[in-house]
């Protein structure tokens, strides 16, 4: 086995090396061709051509000013409900909170780690990862400091693991920490990070926009139970990154000022930035694209055409990128029914299931009546692939054994009516048990998941299920108050829907959202990953599998088995595999997507385009 894993780590530690290197890049160009018919009258048509093309990509390194440009502006229509990571499920708040504070390492758009606070990359070359995957040290980079002038030290690091590993703080990373047996301070820059069992893949705390560094002084009256109270540090975190915050106004708006203790000195070019929320995603991408408003725009659920016509208008343009982001419908495994009060939805050690989802061919029959291609061609043409698999991505860990997964209705009615689920009254509406298939259906607010739920409305009632809408503002649904009976955590409808995907390529911490251990519930502020509230032991033995295995080989066929689990227990119902699509001003140099990390990784080098 060690000789296997050593092989595994030096395969690692090249792509981690890696740099400037030709890639394939699938590039999506938006052409207009002007064609004079034979009546002489003038017609522009919008031809969108896709190609694979080979690429080296070289970073321009621009030497500037600190504060030499003027104030970014971002359009996020999904609006922040606080800037930390740590106390919110929201991928709005990891990217917004990327610019402040930092972890020791990130990805890059080839999905490569790269060092951020730390020195380098600990390896079994370099001597930082240990040969028996017991330990990895992580070294800090000299002279790092706080935005409010205090030096960063390992202290801060091990304080960030304790306050995210309490239990009763709530925090949606634990997992990222659930290896670890303890962490020690071998002197004030170097941190020794002590594992429980034998972890071939140590690269899960601490990295990327997920799991950053806080700061002890900040946050030390705020672990476990006390964290829920702690709105003015998370909403003006202390960091290490090229801005701070000066101003908060959650669900609505940041202002951030240049961090005047970032280690760059040189660094960043612009003097500030404004982030506006709210709204919808046509309007983001309408900043970005036709007016100018904005300089960037994150997460444009806009349909392909209409993107294609935005960019018309000059002002900027649409990056996508493909990583391992699912769009989904996630399966309620507990009873949300309201009469339950306080036991709505939670797992009660599995003594409260759902009354007709718990079984498998009500859920199944779900998914065989979807139609996947139409899903996709509507809202994602170019940027996004039907997908059958929870783990889209990359192809060596893509399973093959639910392929296709076309739609079946006719199938979907016939295993119903064999399971005895079937419509006794003659409503149109089949009846488990009693039970009418009366199924309330949420997700968040824009026109794109908006289009899926009314496609699926019509499948789902051709198949004797009768379907309620609910769409809830971005802010809110993926938001971490947990006062609020909206959000995607507390999940208190029977389905839902919404996109994520790994933190760089670890998809054990991907995959752990699924066990026992991580049913979201009122125990853990609703911030448990597991949201659909599934337990099964023999998926919670795979996935130990898979955090003791160093053979690649191994690792990929065991994730394999996972989605396989996920897919065919229809855990969640995978619809489509989307890219990253964002939009950027034509006015700033720099922008790049970034599908493994925040796309926000490199704001610190963004200039202003000379064109």
């Amino acid at each position: 086995m060690k000789k296997s894993a050593l092989l595994l780590f030096i395969l690692v530690g090249a792509m981690i090396l890696a740099a400037c290197q030709p890639q394939t890049v699938e590039v999506t160009r938006v052409v207009t061709e002007t064609v004079t018919e034979t009546d002489t009258v003038e017609v522009t048509r919008v031809v969108t051509e896709t190609e694979t093309v080979t690429e080296t990509v070289t970073e321009t390194v621009v030497q500037t000013q600190r504060g030499q440009g003027d104030q970014l502006t971002f359009f996020l229509w999904q609006a922040p409900s606080n800037v930390m990571p740590y106390l919110s499920g929201g991928t709005k708040e990891q990217e917004t909170s990327a610019i402040v504070i930092e972890p020791l390492a990130r990805y890059n758009p080839q999905g490569e780690m790269f060092p951020v606070l730390a020195q380098e990359i600990p390896t079994i070359e370099n001597g930082g990862f240990a040969a028996d995957f017991m330990s990895i040290t992580w070294k800090l980079k000299e002279g790092l400091l706080w935005s409010d002038g205090t030096p960063v030290t390992s202290a801060d690091v091990i304080f960030t693991y304790e306050f995210c590993s309490n239990p009763d703080t709530g925090c949606t990373q634990n997992d990222l920490f659930s290896d670890v047996s303890n962490m020690e301070a071998v002197d004030d820059l170097t941190i020794k990070i002590n594992f429980a069992a034998p972890t071939p893949f140590p690269y899960k705390p601490f990295i990327s926009y997920a799991s950053p560094i806080i700061q002890k002084a900040q946050w030390e009256n705020c672990v476990g139970a006390n964290a829920i109270g702690c709105t003015e540090e998370s909403f003006k975190p202390i960091g290490t990154g090229p801005y701070m915050v000066t101003e908060f106004l959650p669900n609505d708006s940041v202002l951030y000022d240049i961090n005047p203790n970032y280690r760059d000195p040189n660094k960043p070019y612009f003097s500030s930035v404004f982030l506006k929320g709210g709204g919808d995603a046509e309007a983001a991408a309408r900043a970005v694209l036709e007016t100018g408003e904005s300089d960037y725009s994150w997460n444009l659920q806009v349909a392909p055409e209409v993107l294609a016509q935005m960019q018309l208008s000059g002002k900027g343009t649409v990056q996508s990128a493909r990583a391992t982001s699912i769009e989904r419908i996630v399966i309620n495994f507990t009873n949300p029914d309201p009469a339950l009060g306080d036991n709505r939805s939670e797992y009660m050690d599995g003594n409260n299931p759902h009354p007709f989802l718990s079984d498998i061919n009500v859920r199944k029959a779900l998914s065989m009546a979807i139609d996947r291609t139409t899903l996709t061609n509507f809202g994602y043409a170019g940027s996004g692939l039907p997908s059958c698999n929870y783990v889209p991505g990359p192809p060596a860990f893509v399973s093959t054994a639910n392929d296709p997964c076309n739609q079946d209705i006719e199938g979907a009615k016939a295993l119903l009516d064999e399971a005895g689920i079937v419509d006794t009254d003659g409503d149109g509406i089949r009846e488990k048990d009693g039970i009418p298939l009366r199924i309330v259906y949420q997700t968040s607010t824009n026109a794109v998941r908006q289009g899926y739920q009314a496609f699926i409305k019509q499948w789902w009632a051709e198949i004797g299920v009768e379907t309620e809408l609910r769409n809830i503002d971005a802010a809110v649904y993926f938001g971490g108050d947990v006062a609020s009976p909206d959000t995607y955590g507390k999940f208190y409808t029977d389905v839902e829907m919404y996109t994520s995907g790994a933190a760089g390529q670890d998809f054990a911490s991907l995959l752990s959202n699924y066990t026992c251990e991580n049913v979201s519930g009122a125990a853990n502020n609703w911030f448990g990953g597991n949201v659909p509230r599934y337990c099964n032991p023999e998926y919670d033995d795979l996935l130990a599998q898979l955090n003791a295995e160093g053979d690649q080989a191994k690792r990929q066929e065991l994730v394999k088995a996972l989605n396989d689990h996920i897919v065919q227990n229809y855990v969640v119902l995978p619809l489509t595999y989307r890219g990253s699509v964002s939009g950027f001003s034509n006015r700033v140099l720099g922008g790049r997507i970034n599908p493994w990390d925040s796309e926000l990784w490199n704001i610190a080098d963004w200039t202003v385009s000379s064109g």
